[in-house]
């Protein structure tokens, strides 16, 4: 992973997200990202909306299908992932290029929403079940500060 161009990208899904699963069985989901910037312009001293981006996306495995499972059309996330170059050349012969994102991390954006979290733990070897976990130290975590720390020498 050295020298990847890491990046996020904050956006409204264009879509409901695509699960598909390869020839081998691995979750693959796709689904694109529209980033709209807000722009002042100066002349009438007003806010407008800049010239959209529409990333695509691909997330992998779990992650895919955590996608699929929670997020849907409109939805605004963040999403963390590394760029990608995808160059073909089409029937008439013509080269294309198109960047998109591997995602590595997608979760809901809490700015003008709330969400709640289900925490997964692993049971199996072939993914994760949904569970409520009751071993969780973060559950219980006391608010309080021990009445004594050791000095440092």
């Amino acid at each position: 992973m050295a020298n990847e161009t890491v990046v996020s990208v904050m956006g409204n899904l264009t879509g409901d997200p695509e699960l598909r699963y390869t020839s081998a069985g691995v979750a693959m989901c796709r689904f694109t990202v529209a980033s709209t910037p807000r722009v002042f312009d100066q002349k009438q001293n007003t806010w407008r909306d800049g010239d959209p981006l529409f990333m695509p996306c691909t997330a992998w495995r779990d992650l895919a299908e955590h996608v699929a499972e929670s997020l849907t059309k409109g939805a605004r996330v963040v999403v963390v992932g590394r760029l990608r170059l995808s160059r073909w050349e089409d029937d008439k012969g013509e080269k294309r290029s198109m960047m998109q994102l591997d995602a590595d991390e997608v979760g809901p954006s809490l700015r003008f929403a709330t969400a709640k979290v289900t925490k997964l733990s692993r049971s199996r070897a072939d993914g994760f079940t949904p569970d409520v976990v009751p071993d969780d130290p973060w559950a219980s975590a006391s608010t309080e500060r021990p009445a004594s720390l050791p000095q440092a020498a």
